[in-house]
């Protein structure tokens, strides 16, 4: 039988709709069936998001994480200086107040639009930083190893000078490690910049032990770590830190913090785009990711620093002792124009 125009007219247009309809929902299928879209992100080696809401992330934006932690906060920052003209990340956490001016002067950083770079902030960055968390770099004492040995704690940077103290101090790498040049920075804006430099001179003929990084400090030197050196450059958190994760329950924490007078820097760490990375707007994502509130409540106990967005209160198990009320640093126009050179006389005046 022949069909009558109007009736091909018919089939052709239910066809069409059907494949209409067809592409539309290919279209609406599209998005879950596109590649998970890849996302550099360099870290330093202490950062610590919950597996959790890292697979949240790239679950809710089709994203995949690929993190790089480059060990410690200074020797991340000349990789990312160092391959500048071909970057090796998108996204970049974990430069801190003390290395930022070097970041900037390197113009290894891009702006960003981000609501978390507007948003009141408990500490804050300069622009294009955004920051993420905030504690203190102070010295940390092993209270079982200065109980068995009758030695009394030191209450000035003068007495590590002293002979009591010889060969008891560990301490990191300005050059390589941000915790080792934040405490070189506290020296500096507590005493000047000569009687700083005198001082590391006494402590290394006193004996003080350098090392790359605070995981080398911390896990391996200090005594509380089964190493040699009872007193450590650390955070004044790390004490919390240890009552947490003890196995046996503690009524107190088994190291306490020293709060001297040029002993304590508060650091100020934070996330940034990288210049000529790739992914600009998934990277953005992942500045406010870094900012929201199950991330900054749950980082506290993994990287026992406290949060930056105002609307998130700080963890109990953050609550142990007493927040520094008093901290030093040379001015950021002076860290900026002298830290490459203060860097350079600590090297000569304590490793050379």
């Amino acid at each position: 039988m022949t069909s009558s125009p109007v009736s091909r007219r018919s089939v052709l247009g239910a066809s069409v709709s059907v494949c209409v309809g067809l592409s539309a929902g290919l279209l609406a299928l599209a998005p879950s069936a596109r590649a998970a879209e890849e996302l550099r992100v360099l870290t330093h080696s202490s950062f610590g998001v919950p597996k959790a809401l890292l697979a949240q992330f790239e679950k809710e934006n089709n994203a995949k994480l690929s993190i790089n932690k480059a060990g410690d906060a200074g020797e991340m920052l000349n990789k990312l200086i160092l391959t500048k003209a071909s970057p090796i990340a998108d996204v970049v956490y974990g430069i801190d107040n003390a290395l930022a001016p070097k970041a900037l002067a390197a113009d290894v950083l891009a702006a960003t639009n981000t609501a978390a770079a507007s948003r009141k902030a408990n500490a804050s960055l300069p622009a294009p930083l955004v920051s993420v968390d905030y504690g203190y770099v102070t010295l940390n004492y092993d209270k079982a190893w200065f109980a068995k040995h009758g030695v009394p704690l030191p209450k000035t940077l003068d007495d590590l000078t002293q002979p009591a103290y010889a060969k008891l101090l560990v301490v990191q790498n300005p050059a390589t490690s941000s915790p080792g040049y934040a405490f070189l920075l506290s020296t500096i804006g507590a005493l000047g910049e000569d009687k700083a430099f005198d001082f590391w001179a006494k402590l290394r003929s006193n004996g003080v032990k350098v090392v790359k990084g605070w995981s080398e400090a911390y896990y391996t030197d200090f005594s509380k770590s089964g190493g040699k050196y009872p007193l450590v450059v650390s955070y004044a958190s790390s004490p919390a830190a240890e009552l947490f994760y003890s196995k046996t329950k503690l009524s107190e924490p088994p190291t306490g913090s020293l709060v001297l007078p040029g002993a304590v820097f508060r650091q100020v760490e934070g996330v940034a785009l990288v210049k000529g990375g790739k992914n600009v707007a998934l990277a953005e994502k992942f500045i406010e990711f870094l900012r929201s509130t199950p991330v900054q409540q749950q980082m506290q106990t993994e990287m026992w620093m406290q949060p930056a967005e105002a609307s998130v209160p700080v963890a109990d198990a953050l609550r142990v002792g007493e927040e520094p009320s008093r901290f030093d640093a040379p001015s950021d126009a002076d860290i900026a124009a002298k830290g490459a050179a203060w860097v350079k006389r600590w090297t000569q005046v304590v490793l050379k």
